[in-house]
């Protein structure tokens, strides 16, 4: 296939596009430096896309969009992190729209888009709950890629929990904490905590992207959702160090601001629409994702 990935230069995107690569696809870039081979310069706040750009893809993948890591207070921040999502989704959604035989769209998209749901279990099925920062950003997000799917383009939203591995937050980051005997529980912790392995995010998106037929949303998580309590426990032990810390529920509520609903607040989430697709887990819980996101760390 001839695939065009945005956000390519990002963790995720790098390790995608290595792995499209690896199994025969023409992988293009898009890129908002000067272009090198096989990629394509592009100005989503600009001009958008050149022309030509879509000219032959069967598959458009965008992973652009600010890190969620920022300063929680800050509005300038808050502003980035929506515009680098919504803005590149509508831009690339209206490109493939304008296509006579639009490719298919891979949209990033997060997890958090359904907000609180408590020990209810959710699928993609399930409403999308509450006002919290990540939760309003999501729902922009995904109604960014109507013109693609008003178009008849096959339209994939890559609901995304957070990816585990040790080269990058927010593992690398709480891997230095519990090895220092740091390692805290997060308020009550029984808040359901969805995360997914690197291989296993990877492997999804490659085989939506491989797909004819599947489209819709798409919760990319592992199949059994942690409390934090667990993901504490389990990480502990992955370490080889105690946790009997917790971080206060207020305490945390007060530093971060308009994300500790992503702290404190529970998705039980699965992933339905992948299994019943076909797509084969590697890592089915958080003992597993853990083992392979720590596999080959120091």
């Amino acid at each position: 296939m001839r695939i065009l990935v945005a956000g390519s230069s990002g963790f995720l995107g790098s390790h995608l596009v290595e792995h499209l690569r690896g199994q025969g696809h023409q992988v293009t870039r898009l890129v908002r430096r000067e272009p090198g081979r096989s990629e394509v310069r592009w100005d989503p706040y600009g001009d958008g896309l050149p022309a030509g750009a879509l000219e032959g893809v069967e598959a458009v993948v965008n992973l652009a969009g600010a890190p969620t890591m920022g300063n929680p207070h800050s509005r300038r921040w808050a502003r980035e992190l929506r515009e680098s999502r919504v803005v590149t989704t509508r831009v690339l959604a209206e490109a493939v729209a304008k296509q006579e035989s639009p490719p298919a769209f891979l949209a990033g998209n997060g997890i958090s888009v359904y907000g609180d749901h408590g020990e209810e279990p959710v699928d993609e099925r399930s409403d999308s709950r509450g006002e919290a920062l990540l939760t309003r950003v999501s729902r922009e997000w995904e109604e960014a890629t109507a013109p693609a799917t008003q178009a008849g383009a096959r339209v994939c939203v890559l609901r995304t929990a957070p990816v585990l591995d040790h080269r990058a937050a927010p593992l690398s980051q709480l891997r230095i904490l519990f090895r220092l005997g740091l390692g805290a529980r997060l308020g009550r912790g029984d808040q359901r905590f969805p995360v997914i392995s690197l291989r296993d995010w990877v492997g999804a998106v490659a085989f939506l992207t491989g797909s004819h037929d599947l489209s819709g949303p798409f919760n990319l998580c592992c199949p059994q959702t942690p409390t934090n309590a667990e993901f504490t426990q389990a990480l502990a032990r992955a370490v080889g160090r105690p946790a009997f810390l917790v971080a206060p529920g207020p305490v945390l509520r007060c530093a971060a601001g308009p994300m500790a609903p992503e702290i404190l607040g529970s998705v039980h989430a699965r992933p339905a629409a992948l299994e019943h697709a076909g797509y084969d887990f590697s890592d089915l819980d958080v003992d597993d994702v853990l083992a392979a996101a720590l596999r080959a760390a120091g």
